[in-house]
């Protein structure tokens, strides 16, 4: 009885069962540039393994806002007034930081929304204040290493890996200054996720195996 109600505590600061608790693995640090992952309910409510919360306790900077439509939040609105803002989304229009410089006089935000891509559409059509917003996007042949989610796309990453590279361009066109034992560390809270993930997957298997 003790080990099954041990199994069941959880953190209140990762949101995983303390038995996978990631928090020994999160090694966070400032920015110049504010952060604001924008996350879908959908994602919301598969919290043990988003990575968009992970990357919120990477980033002092940062803050998470949960919904679809946030035409009419307020804070939203101070920030987009208050900052110079870009959201990352690829297409033909983005600016592709890899070899431009997205600096100002103002400060920076940048929007991630932490969702699938068929529901990043939707906050985006539905979010009226944020459809003007330029919109910011890398080149990368680095693949996912999100090995129990499948993506749409061969190269698609998922939110932390995203935020990684953007952190990468950003020191590398001197708007952050980021100490790269930083930068090196950034994926361990989710590479360990991954394994812990892959590791229950096999026992699930082997058990499945052994009953069948």
């Amino acid at each position: 009885m003790e080990n099954i109600l041990t199994q069941r505590e959880y953190c209140y600061k990762c949101n995983r069962p303390k038995t996978s608790c990631l928090c020994q693995y999160i090694n966070s640090f400032d920015t110049n540039t504010k952060f604001i992952i924008l996350m879908h309910p959908k994602e919301y409510r598969k919290t043990k393994n988003t990575t968009g919360k992970i990357t919120n306790l990477q980033l002092n900077n940062s803050k998470i806002y949960i919904g679809i439509d946030f035409t009419k939040d307020e804070e939203i609105n101070k920030y987009i007034k208050e900052y110079e803002c870009f959201i990352l989304y690829p297409g033909k229009e983005s600016i592709l930081i890899n070899t431009t410089t997205i600096k100002s006089k103002k400060k920076q935000l940048i929007f991630i929304i932490d969702s699938t891509w068929a529901c990043s559409k939707a906050i985006l059509k539905r979010s009226l204040n944020l459809q003007d917003l330029p919109k910011i996007s890398f080149k990368t042949t680095k693949q996912s290493a999100y090995r129990f989610k499948t993506q749409p796309q061969e190269y698609c990453l998922s939110t932390i890996e995203s935020t990684k590279e953007i952190l990468y361009l950003l020191n590398k066109h001197n708007i952050e200054n980021i100490d790269s034992k930083y930068l090196d560390s950034f994926l361990l809270p989710f590479e360990n996720l991954v394994n812990y993930q892959i590791k229950c997957s096999k026992k699930r298997d082997l058990r499945v195996k052994t009953y069948s």
